[in-house]
Parts: C-alpha cells; sequence; structure tokens
C-alpha cells in the first residue's frame, strides 16, 4: 500500500507536540513588560476516530492532534490533525482561524474560518500485478460563527453555524451546520471532574439533510494531564448516509503553557 504523504509526516506533528510541551514549560516566566502567548494543546488516541462534524466517523482507531494558540483575547489559531492509527494514513487537517468580535464577561460572539480544510480519501488504482491506493484531497472552504452565553464558571451555552463551499469537483458543493450546544462542568469530588459537552445540530449536505444529537464526555483529573473522553452520536432524522448509533472512548494527554515575549 502506497500513500501520496510519507509516514514520517505524522511523526513529525507528534514531535512538535512533545517540542512545545517542553519548550514552553522552560520559558514560561513572570515578566510583567512581556507579552503572554497561551499555546494549549491535546492529542489522544482511540477505538473510533470521530471528524469535526461528529455525524461521521472513521470507523477505525485514529490519533487525533488538537491546538489552541492565543496571543491576545481576540484572536486565536485552533489546528486540528487527524490519523488513522494503523497505518499512520491522514485523515484530516483542519487550520482553524478565529476572531472575536466580542469578548465580554458574559457574552462572546467570533468568527472564523478554516483555511485550509483537507479531507484526505484514498483512491485505488490497478498496477500490474496488484491494486495499490494513493490520497486524494477534496477542497473545501468553511466559515463559522459562534455566539456563545457564559451562564457560570462551570456553565454556557453556544450556537454554533458552519458554512463551507465545496472547490474541487468530489466535495460537497454546500455544506451547512447549525448546533445548539452547552458545555457543564460537574466536581465529583475535589480533584475530579466530569465535563459534558452535549448538542443538537441539523446538518445539511447538497440535496440532504439531518438532526442529530451529539455529545462528548470527558472525565478530568487535576493530578495528572491524562483524562478520559467518550464521544457518541445518534441520528433523530436523517436521510445522509451514517451509523444508526456511533460512539467511542478515547485516551488523551493534555497541555497548557505560557510563553513570555520580552517587549
Amino acid at each position: 500500500m502506497s500513500y501520496s504523504i510519507p509516514n514520517a509526516f505524522y511523526r513529525n506533528i507528534l514531535s512538535l507536540f512533545l517540542l512545545c510541551n517542553i519548550s514552553f514549560s522552560s520559558l514560561a516566566q513572570e515578566d510583567t513588560t512581556s507579552k503572554i502567548i497561551n499555546f494549549r494543546g491535546a492529542v489522544s488516541v482511540t477505538q473510533n476516530g470521530f471528524s469535526f462534524i461528529p455525524a461521521f466517523s472513521l470507523g477505525k482507531p485514529a490519533a487525533i492532534f488538537n491546538f489552541n494558540i492565543n496571543g491576545g483575547k481576540r484572536f486565536s489559531f485552533d489546528p486540528e490533525f487527524r490519523f488513522a492509527l494503523k497505518d499512520g494514513r491522514p485523515w484530516s487537517f483542519i487550520f482553524i482561524w478565529r476572531y472575536k468580535l466580542v469578548n465580554q464577561k458574559r457574552f462572546q460572539a467570533s468568527i472564523g474560518t478554516h483555511f485550509p480544510a483537507v479531507p484526505f480519501r484514498v483512491l485505488a488504482y490497478e498496477t500490474s500485478p496488484k491494486v495499490k491506493n494513493t490520497l486524494a484531497v477534496s477542497r473545501v472552504i468553511p466559515f463559522e460563527f459562534t455566539p456563545n452565553i457564559i451562564l457560570n464558571k462551570n456553565n454556557s451555552l453556544s450556537l454554533f453555524c458552519l458554512y463551507a463551499k465545496g472547490v474541487s469537483d468530489d466535495a460537497n458543493n454546500h455544506t451547512a451546520l447549525v448546533s445548539l450546544r452547552s458545555v457543564s462542568t460537574i466536581q465529583l469530588i475535589k480533584s475530579l471532574s466530569l465535563r459534558v459537552n452535549p448538542q443538537l445540530f441539523y446538518l445539511k449536505l447538497d440535496a440532504k439533510e439531518g438532526y442529530y444529537f451529539a455529545s462528548n464526555f470527558t472525565l478530568l483529573s487535576k493530578k495528572t494531564p491524562f483524562y478520559l473522553g467518550s464521544t457518541i452520536n445518534k441520528p433523530l432524522k436523517t436521510d445522509i448516509a451514517g451509523k444508526s448509533f456511533d460512539w467511542n472512548i478515547s485516551l488523551g494527554y493534555a497541555m497548557d503553557r505560557k510563553l513570555i515575549v520580552k517587549k
């Protein structure tokens, strides 16, 4: 089996994650005359990788990398990388740029774009004496808008709106997503908490559409950067192809570092 992107690429992503973990930790020192750049990241492995849109999943073990780089109160860069674990094949790369139009204590609103958003797919072709596979890239240009209400330090409510225009022949011409989401953090014991992120969402892919319920569950401890997570997705009414019920369980590692840049 051969791919157009070498397997060394995904190893470089892991190396970057570990390098940032070390370097950001060593450089973070207090200085009132300096600018702080926040760097957050998480890597997780799961028996069933979910897409950015939870109506879709890989159906196979996957590794997922999420990053958040924020140098101020309004602008952030949030890239995501997904890989199939079996052969290291890239599944999707999403480079998300977000800007907060409103940044108040109780209400926030942001706009963003995924540029580029790169979903990969496998194409088979015949070469004597056997069939080989290569990776092809679908090209889409998404835009998003998210108003968010902060109820208190443990609860928030948001409306996530996304539209994506397909710019390659194999991509959906129009994709629309509207998702009503909430985030709740439940303190189980002093050092252990459960974060629950349910959502009801509407998805339209060209002429097809569907209504879904999905939720993320994350078990967090203050004593360790490791966490346990799970995602479920249940179609309520849809004519989009997919499973009648989908789920996963994952093990993750999170990091939160600050880089001090002297002015």
